[in-house]
């Protein structure tokens, strides 16, 4: 089943919240525990780490993402533009015809009148 890209953004924007969310909680917990502050500070390194690389993780599926919907928009540009030029052309060629019908009409009936 296909996600638009409106459910698409609901559901990154509910992991990157779910993920700050639990980063807090557990610096929070680690704020908390009963550990020395040297304990604690390489604790809150080893999660900003791991937060710098899911939070680059994540930048990087977000720009793939964008460039995939960017390109499928001018696909899509491309072909309604030949689209659009293959009707005026053919909205063309029926008026072209249509005038040349009409023209003889008008000379056949100048022709009978006359």
């Amino acid at each position: 089943m296909s996600q638009t890209n409106d459910e698409k953004c609901s559901i990154v924007n509910f992991l990157a919240g779910l993920g700050v969310g639990a980063l807090i909680g557990a610096a929070a917990a680690l704020m908390m525990a009963p550990k020395t502050g040297t304990e604690t500070r390489d604790d809150l390194k080893a999660m900003s780490d791991d937060f710098t690389t899911k939070a680059c993780k994540v930048t990087k599926e977000l720009t793939e993402s964008s460039q995939d919907l960017l390109k499928k928009g001018k696909e899509l540009i491309e072909a309604t533009t030949v689209k659009v030029h293959e009707a005026v052309d053919a909205g063309k060629q029926a008026m072209e015809k249509k005038t040349a019908e009409t023209e003889e009409e008008v000379e056949e009936t100048t022709t009978d009148v006359s």
